[in-house]
């Protein structure tokens, strides 16, 4: 477990290090600041600013609804078990008012740990398989990898939407100037160098978080189904709405923009058709090897998610 703190505080060092030079390159080139500890100090604060900011933001984004034991006994409940189980405070339990069905959790620290899930995973899964996705959710408080990548994925979520802002509806309020598409493709550039931050802690978090699930009592078939279903399920999504979470998809539990091509891997799995992956069914896949092509690897890189048939493989190789 140590290994995986060690690897994501690392992460967040790199990212302040990103910060502090883009900070010094803007401050020396237009508003000819120098100094060391002004841009410490003012990087440090940038930072405090997103643990702070942080949860409210995803909040905000996810359009998340917190509820109590009344407005979804199903779900309370199952939180409140697997918590007990994994012997961390209750979080908060919430449900994301968007289409893609999925499940994250993020907070400032494992005392402010929120669980979410969207509306649309709540009619997809069956109890076994929601409970092997809340597992592992209620992982990553555990693993106490829900700061660092609250942290992380602040400064491209923000870098996404002004990107999006400024190349897509700035030109069409002023056309005349270029000004908007610089904005816009220099918010991109950052964009897309701080989400390979992102993009690698998020993808070394999620094998711990699946062993993490199997550990609290979930069958790995269990949880290998509901990736299933919910690749299944994302790959029926309008574009529209896969691009309303981007920015935040290294919260989920899987990552919705590779659910076309992943369904096309996963399916090949469900011999009897049945839409789950059954134990046999799974034990099937620990006999083979799986092997990625260069285009799987370079797409596993620029993915939040490992590869989910390697993912898969390895709960295969998990016993509950």
């Amino acid at each position: 477990m140590w290994s995986l703190q060690l690897r994501m505080w690392l992460l967040v060092s790199v990212l302040f290090g990103l910060i502090y030079a883009i900070l010094v390159i803007l401050g020396t080139q237009f508003l000819h600041i120098s100094g060391f500890y002004f841009y410490l100090f003012l990087s440090l604060a940038i930072m405090f600013i997103q643990y702070l900011l942080g949860p409210k933001i995803v909040e905000w984004t996810m359009r998340v609804k917190y509820i109590k034991r009344e407005d979804s006994p199903r779900l309370f409940q199952m939180v409140e078990s697997l918590s007990r189980r994994a012997n961390i405070p209750m979080p908060k339990v919430g449900i994301a008012q968007i289409e893609i069905p999925n499940a994250f959790a993020f907070g400032r620290s494992i005392r402010d740990g929120r669980v979410c899930v969207t509306q649309g995973i709540l009619n997809l899964l069956g109890d076994d398989e929601l409970r092997a996705v809340l597992g592992h959710e209620l992982s990553h408080l555990k693993n106490r990898d829900v700061l660092t990548i609250t942290i992380l994925s602040v400064i491209p979520m923000i870098m996404y939407r002004i990107a999006w802002q400024f190349l897509f509806f700035g030109r069409r309020r002023d056309s005349r100037s270029g000004n908007t598409v610089l904005i816009g493709l220099t918010a991109f550039l950052f964009y897309f160098i701080t989400n390979l931050l992102v993009l690698y802690a998020s993808r070394i978090r999620e094998y711990f978080a699946d062993r993490g699930s199997v550990a609290l009592g979930n069958k790995p078939a269990a949880l290998a189904s509901s990736l299933y279903k919910l690749v299944y399920g994302s790959a029926r999504m309008r574009p529209e709405a896969l691009k309303e979470s981007e920015g935040l998809k290294a919260f989920f539990v899987n990552d919705p923009s590779q659910a076309r091509k992943e369904i096309r891997e996963l399916s090949q799995l469900d011999l009897d058709k049945s839409g789950t992956i059954d134990q046999s069914e799974l034990m099937l896949l620990q006999n083979k090897s799986i092997r990625l092509g260069f285009g799987d690897r370079m797409l596993e890189i620029l993915s939040t998610h490992p590869n989910m048939l390697k993912r898969i493989k390895r709960l295969s190789e998990y016993r509950s």
